[in-house]
């Protein structure tokens, strides 16, 4: 018997160790929060759910739509935190909008995420189209 607690207390260390190394990089965050809805490679299911490559790096260059993309609520209510959901925002930027994104561009920052987080759109789609009508 006491040979099995410490088996089981030996076993909760040990997964305790290695689970507390572990941080997931801005791909598995947007594989395990953002792929259900835009697929894996970030083509989306349209016009429902928009396809993240080349639309949003030239969204980025309206004031508004730095913003706009963090305000989506598939991005607002994600469960990580800002920092995490910065990092996975410039990933998204980067890795699937790289030729479209402006010539200034500069990553987004975590304040400017928890700023923008903080005012969740209730219909982004309809705000999409009053305030972005091109894209």
């Amino acid at each position: 018997m006491i040979l099995i607690a410490a088996r089981s207390m030996l076993f909760a260390a040990m997964l305790l160790i290695a689970t507390s190394s572990l941080r997931a990089d801005p791909r598995t965050d947007y594989l395990l929060h953002c792929s259900g809805c835009h697929l894996p490679d970030g083509t989306g299911h349209s016009p429902q759910v928009p396809t993240l490559h080349d639309v949003i790096g030239r969204l980025v260059a309206e004031p508004a739509g730095r913003s706009y993309i963090v305000r989506v609520p598939g991005a607002s209510q994600v469960p990580i935190d800002d920092k995490r959901l910065t990092e996975l925002v410039n990933w998204i930027l980067t890795e699937f909008n790289s030729d479209t994104l402006p010539e200034n561009f500069r990553l987004l920052t975590e304040r400017e995420v928890k700023r923008a987080r903080d005012e969740v759109l209730a219909d982004p789609a309809r705000y999409r189209a009053e305030n972005f009508p091109d894209y």
